[in-house]
């Protein structure tokens, strides 16, 4: 039986991802807005996008040796309320000049954050000894989804840009400051044994889980820093319906997480990481032949039901393969978050600049085919037989 303490901790961290999907929510469906405010072109707004992913990587490489030391409350209790902050920056950003230094202060917040409650959700699911991840990168979905419906209503209500981007961080910052007291501590973090050391981790076990994730985060990149340009370029979308397809993905991500963890319980969590590659290209497939919006809205949800499993998977199959729980598994294969969104933002962007939206996104329907293939890595044999 779990603890209270375990129960404050779980609360705590359910708390974390929901800040991280609202303040990343916040931003991405602004996107669009932020092109035309600063008068960029396709190519300008795809070298801006790289900014993100980068130096996210270089914050959670970070994050590895700062949790190693220190633990992952503290990263959190730092680097989450200057996501926020950094959103608001954005927003109010007059100028390109300024806005490049406000990305680079989120983006690098963004990778330890992303590192650090990925780190909290292993240590409950260790703790709980049950799968429950899903729960948590479900949550990540919740607020997600609200994020974007929040813009499509203050849109309608012809808010401004600089106040649709602040009054969710405000929320953002008082939940960081609130729960992030009650997230575990560093000895806490680590199993009871304590005795288990790893020296050099290996890289060979998390070779497929870190291209799953590259592979995913391709296609949530394209879906993510592209969705409003091809709803207004490719389905001339109006303004309201715009940013329903970042909703309509993160809804269907949602439900797909509300059972992800009995789902992987009974089928296990290679059978799950497989449909979801299977689904996912099917998803895309969809996007790339919409005909209308309505069936590019219904495409979008449909590539989010399978995305949506591979992320919890791959973070939970890491902690497996680090019985110390040292973190270093949670942070190599978060590392490959941000390969898979410089990617898939060079490749998407660059594909659409040469030639246009639909093309640019049969980029990432053949790398979600390709996760059907490294599927088997995931499964609970291989990472008990790696260890």
């Amino acid at each position: 039986m779990p603890s209270l303490r375990d129960r404050q901790a779980r609360i705590a961290t359910y708390a974390v991802f929901a800040v991280q999907g609202l303040s990343l929510a916040t931003l991405l469906v602004q996107i669009a807005n932020l092109q035309t405010k600063h008068h960029l072109d396709e190519g300008s707004l795809t070298l801006l996008l790289l900014i993100v992913p980068v130096f996210a990587g270089v914050g959670s490489v970070g994050a590895g040796a700062f949790a190693t030391r220190f633990g992952s409350r503290l990263l959190l209790r730092i680097a989450q309320p200057a996501v926020a902050a950094a959103v608001v920056l954005i927003g109010f950003a007059p100028q390109v000049v300024l806005l490049v230094p406000a990305l680079l202060v989120y983006a690098l917040a963004l990778g330890a954050v992303d590192a650090g409650m990925n780190m909290q959700g292993v240590a409950v699911e260790r703790r709980y000894g049950l799968h429950v991840l899903n729960g948590f990168h479900c949550v990540w979905s919740a607020l997600s989804m609200a994020g974007a419906l929040w813009a499509s209503a203050a849109v309608a209500a012809h808010l401004p840009l600089e106040l649709i981007m602040t009054l969710p961080m405000l929320l953002a910052v008082a939940g960081s400051l609130v729960f992030g007291r009650s997230l575990y501590t560093p000895a806490e973090e680590k199993p009871e044994t304590g005795s288990v050391h790893l020296d050099g981790f290996p890289w060979r076990p998390i070779i497929p889980l870190c291209l799953a994730m590259a592979f995913l985060y391709v296609g949530d990149a394209a879906v993510s820093n592209f969705n409003t340009v091809y709803m207004q370029d490719v389905l001339t979308a109006e303004a309201w319906v715009i940013p329903l397809a970042y909703a309509a993905y993160q809804a269907t991500t949602l439900a797909v997480r509300l059972g992800g963890d009995l789902a992987v319980r009974r089928f296990g969590p290679a059978a799950i990481v497989r449909a979801g590659g299977v689904i996912a290209t099917l998803g895309f497939a969809g996007i790339v032949l919409a005909p209308n919006q309505l069936l590019g809205l219904v495409a979008f949800g449909v590539t989010g039901v399978g995305l949506a499993v591979v992320a919890p998977q791959s973070f939970s199959a890491a902690g497996r393969l680090d019985p110390a729980g040292t973190g270093v598994a949670i942070a190599r294969v978060n590392l490959f978050n941000y390969v898979g969104f410089i990617v898939g933002a060079a490749l998407v962007g660059g594909l659409a600049d040469a030639a246009n939206m639909r093309v640019a996104f049969a980029a990432p329907l053949v790398l979600a085919a390709a996760i059907i293939l490294l599927a088997p890595g995931f499964a609970p044999e291989r990472t008990k037989a790696s260890t």
